[in-house]
């Protein structure tokens, strides 16, 4: 997660929503993003999503069984059905979404019995210091 928070401090740098992503795979980080939808001017071009394109990548396909995805932030719906279409086996992340979560907060899609592959989830590590990125981030934007 430290490593995440660390993208996530860059991407704000860069003008971005905080958000950082790692994919890791047996204990080893294989791919690693942060949002740039700003820079790319794409609206899908959230951390969860470049890192696990990244992730596909490295590994030669799509299914990333075995891999843990950190993320600083709860995911929004979108990145939680890419994270099960993608079958990551583990979601960890730090701050809750009250606005758009939808692994815990808003929505559960990543545990849905409905789906066919479900994610073991925990969440809160580093909630904290993965909240005050974000807080600072948007404070400083409103004082613009």
């Amino acid at each position: 997660m430290r490593r995440a928070l660390e993208l996530a401090r860059e991407a704000a740098a860069r003008g971005e929503v905080p958000v950082g992503a790692i994919v890791v795979r047996n204990g080893e980080i294989i791919a690693e993003g942060s949002n740039r939808r700003e820079e790319d001017k794409d609206p899908t071009a959230h951390a969860e999503l470049l890192a696990i394109r990244a992730a596909a990548r490295a590994l030669g396909g799509w299914r990333l069984t075995g891999t843990t995805l950190y993320v600083t932030l709860e995911p929004c719906a979108m990145c939680a059905g890419a994270i099960v279409l993608a079958r990551v086996g583990r979601l960890v992340y730090g701050a809750d979404d009250p606005k758009g979560g939808a692994v815990r907060t808003l929505y559960r899609l990543v545990e849905d019995e409905r789906l066919n592959h479900r994610v073991q989830v925990t969440p809160g590590i580093l909630a904290e210091e993965c909240g005050k990125v974000l807080r600072d981030f948007f404070r400083r934007r409103r004082e613009e």
